[in-house]
């Protein structure tokens, strides 16, 4: 419980510090943010603003995470090393995005055809790892299960590894562009991660008390590595809320693609390994909602040859073409995340 207390404080100093520096930094070299030309017209006045501020968001919850362990003087676990290289691996395709937007001085970065492939190869190595027989523990356990779970395993339904890894990919490619996607306005992203990460980590405190490992009995959770979870979870959690001090409105800091990506695939990495794959559908419902926006809305202006369900996609950006103030909007989208969470 300590290494959870000093990792969540650390990471949120080092990010409320390191995102002041990093703003500077990256000011000094117009590393600014381009703006799609058929959004919202307010905020063509964002057009500048620093971005990849989810660099910091990654580089602080990865100390905090390591030097709570060191301080504790606990090994990090298979698990959590899973977690933080998908964490990671993401950040690093979304900053190759980010990058190429400002080179090349446009609101598109890398292709979508390479996006899709960077983050495939993550999510499919991430698979591979956490179901492989060569890191299991003393109890024969795998860091994710070959089981599809909602608070615990369907164990009648045991999945063959390749669709398994098939519904891994979906999953951790679905959720790193739908936490994207919601990176709209700001702060709404920042906002919403930091209640479902705080979620996550109530959850495997939950787990690692009613763990098989710690106290059998037939309610109990069977699931590895539960606690150091929760340990990353608070890095995570800490780390964004940090950054959130910056990017409320009006934003002085982006995250970018470099903290959206991976800031989404932590979450369905998170499912995974606590088994709660859909449960996180219930949990992060605020980006299912974005995210079915932009379907509905693509999916209807091609059958209807021109026609719009919403004024624009995703959903936030259509209340702010009803007139909304953008903090109303990203106030009220927090509370849906809220009430998503506390369900």
């Amino acid at each position: 419980m300590r290494a959870i207390l000093f990792a969540g404080g650390l990471a949120l100093l080092l990010s409320l510090l390191g995102t002041r520096v990093a703003i500077t930094m990256l000011s000094r070299r117009g590393y600014g943010q381009e703006i799609r030309e058929d959004g919202p017209t307010s905020h063509h006045t964002k057009r500048g603003t620093p971005t990849m501020g989810g660099v910091v968001i990654i580089g602080a919850s990865v100390v905090a995470y390591l030097l709570a362990k060191a301080a504790t003087g606990q090994a990090p676990s298979a698990s959590a090393w899973l977690l933080l290289f998908l964490f990671v691996g993401l950040g690093i395709v979304g900053f190759l995005d980010d990058f190429i937007k400002i080179v090349k001085q446009r609101s598109l970065g890398l292709r979508s055809k390479a996006k899709m492939i960077g983050q495939t190869v993550v999510a499919l190595a991430f698979g591979a790892l956490a179901l492989s027989p060569m890191l299991e523990d003393h109890r024969g356990q795998t860091p994710a299960s070959q089981h599809i779970s909602f608070l615990r395993d369907f164990s009648a339904w045991t999945v063959p590894t390749v669709l398994l890894l098939v519904f891994m990919w979906f999953l951790i490619t679905g959720f790193s562009n739908a936490v994207n996607l919601t990176d709209g306005l700001d702060g709404l992203a920042a906002g919403a991660t930091t209640l479902v990460f705080g979620a996550f980590l109530l959850v495997n405190v939950w787990q690692y008390n009613q763990s098989c490992a710690v106290a059998p009995s037939a309610s109990c959770y069977e699931v590895r590595d539960p606690l150091d979870l929760a340990v990353v979870s608070a890095a995570i959690m800490g780390a964004t809320f940090g950054f959130l001090w910056w990017n409320a409105s009006p934003a002085q800091i982006f995250m970018g693609d470099t903290g959206s990506l991976a800031l989404g695939g932590a979450l369905a990495g998170l499912a995974i390994l606590t088994r709660t794959e859909l449960l996180l559908v219930i949990i992060g419902g605020l980006f299912v909602v974005e995210t079915l926006s932009v379907m509905l809305q693509v999916g209807w202006f091609k059958v209807t040859k021109g026609r719009r369900i919403f004024r624009m996609a995703p959903l936030h950006h259509h209340f702010e073409m009803l007139g909304w103030e953008q903090v109303t909007v990203v106030i009220r989208f927090w509370i849906i995340a809220g009430l998503f969470v506390a369900a």
